[in-house]
């Protein structure tokens, strides 16, 4: 596919959906970038602390475009994949839809790679459990 293509159906599962309200938007009524980008690291840290079963924390973000705008009262839905588990870290596609309060379709307005750690109750790196039946890679 086309990086520039919007796909028809969001990838990943379910994780956060919100509203996008006034005070997350610009005197324009766009909702801001840094709000959408919280909203995605809120989505994908819930996903990485359920698989690690730990605090884990954000290592690094790769790669978000912003490919349509959100506006005050759009549904925000923020699905995400985890496409990597390694030793102490996973890498979570995390993919942001949105769904005007007066509409049904869901149109797909960015998306980006997040790459969080596994943390043990000092705060420091720990190894991930592989899941059931699968190895860590390292």
């Amino acid at each position: 596919m086309n990086p520039h293509e919007t796909p028809s159906q969001p990838r990943g599962e379910p994780a956060i959906r919100t509203i996008a309200m006034p005070a997350d938007a610009n005197p324009a009524g766009d909702i801001f970038g840094g709000w959408l980008m919280a909203q995605m690291d809120l989505a994908a840290g819930n996903v990485a602390a359920r698989r690690a079963r730990s605090r884990c924390a954000t290592v690094s973000v790769d790669r978000i475009t912003f490919l349509r705008p959100v506006y005050i009262g759009d549904e925000v839905s923020l699905y995400a994949d985890i496409v990597r588990v390694g030793r102490s870290s996973m890498t979570i596609q995390v993919e942001a839809w949105r769904r005007s309060r007066d509409g049904e379709e869901q149109v797909k307005v960015t998306d980006a790679s997040f790459v969080f750690v596994a943390l043990d109750q000092g705060g420091r790196p720990r190894v991930i459990d592989p899941a059931p039946g699968t190895k860590a890679e390292h």
